[in-house]
């Protein structure tokens, strides 16, 4: 097969081609406007978003990582309180506790769903833990139902890391259903140019339904004023700009569509890898749909690095979204106990990510689909 003059892990300029007048028309209005902090366009976008998640409370922030630091802001803890997070995820997720003078300690995730396995959190409960972080990794919900029952039994909070997963949905085992990132007390998001809902920029958000918790997270988020010149407490200044609140007004009408064309491209892939052996595909979880921020399989028997190579040779690009363990990174080596995680340690040697993006074409996956292949035959 002939092959692609170009191939992107994730192409936004193809999507903004084919929004551009939507994308350019919403920006020159801004600008016309010349409101580029707390204009229009922000209140327009987090009351769609907040009836899009079916939440009462969307505060728009400066980036995904603020978002969660002021979360565990607004939650009170003090200094010491332990924070249960995944050795498996982002560094943010876990770098925020530890920035707040919290602790994290650090859970293994289910090999198959790639997501956090509460009951590693056993035994690992002081009088000091305070809250629980779960991350929907990859586009698919963390298991919901025993993370809140955990969190109940122990008093915890629960904050929401839905950074690669807005738009998911997830169903509880009672039938109640609604968009992941809305069953804990705090969501949070990141619209970073290449999440599935992504800005022009950097750009955050969280969501509440906690009246008090939501004008908590405005006032810290605003210099911790209630209102101008008065200072409560001390907070920060994480403000989600107006002309990427426009932007993503306009993706936002798009976003279901934007999974239903990653889900296509994540089906494809499936059904070419059913029969290779040393591919194991994520797992799908009934209680949840996956939107696919990444496609992520695992390479067994020591093949990832090799493939990896094959790939870039072939002109495939590929991520490993993780390499190294939260618990092996020098910032994080304090916190360690000593016990490595066995889901997390093997994931990070055998997870690899292949281009998925909305603008996939059949022959560009095509030929990624047979370079794999050839690989393995």
């Amino acid at each position: 097969m002939t092959r692609p003059i170009s191939i992107e892990m994730v192409d936004l300029k193809t999507q903004y081609d084919r929004l551009k007048p939507e994308i350019d028309a919403a920006i020159f209005a801004v600008i016309e406007q010349s409101s580029f902090i707390k204009g229009p366009a922000l209140d327009a976008f987090e009351t769609g978003l907040a009836k899009y998640l079916g939440v009462k409370h969307v505060i728009g922030v400066a980036n995904g990582t603020d978002a969660l630091q002021i979360a565990l802001m607004a939650l009170g803890l003090k200094q010491g309180d332990e924070v249960l997070v995944p050795s498996f995820t982002y560094v943010a997720t876990a770098e925020v506790i530890g920035l707040l003078g919290l602790v994290p300690v650090m859970l293994d995730v289910d090999i198959t769903t790639y997501n956090v396995d509460i009951a590693k959190a056993e035994g690992l409960i002081t009088k000091k833990t305070k809250a629980v972080v779960p991350v929907h990794l990859y586009g698919q919900s963390a298991p919901m139902d025993e993370i809140l029952a955990f969190a109940k039994q122990h008093n915890l909070y629960v904050v929401e890391d839905a950074a690669q997963a807005i738009g998911s949905s997830y169903c509880s085992k009672s039938g109640k259903s609604g968009k992941t990132g809305t069953f804990g007390d705090i969501g949070c998001t990141s619209f970073f140019p290449s999440k599935n809902l992504g800005c022009f920029g950097d750009g955050g958000a969280m969501f509440t339904n906690n009246d008090e918790l939501a004008s908590k997270i405005r006032m810290i988020a605003n210099h911790g004023q209630p209102r101008k010149y008065v200072h409560q407490v001390i907070g920060v200044n994480s403000r989600l700009d107006t002309l990427q609140a426009a932007v993503l007004l306009v993706k936002l009408q798009h976003l279901d569509d934007f999974a239903l064309r990653r889900q296509r491209v994540a089906a494809a892939y499936d059904a070419a890898f059913l029969s290779i052996k040393d591919i194991v595909c994520q797992e799908i979880v009934p209680y949840s749909s996956h939107v696919y921020h990444q496609y992520t399989v695992r390479i067994t028997n020591g093949k990832r690095d090799n493939l990896q190579t094959f790939l870039k040779e072939k002109g495939v690009p590929s991520m490993i979204y993780y390499p190294i363990p939260l618990y092996k990174q020098e910032a994080f080596s304090s916190y360690f106990n000593g016990e490595p995680h066995a889901g997390t340690e093997r994931l990070c040697q055998e997870v690899i990510s292949l281009p998925i993006h909305t603008e996939m074409k059949d022959e560009t996956q095509a030929y990624i689909i047979e370079m794999v292949q050839s690989f393995f035959s």
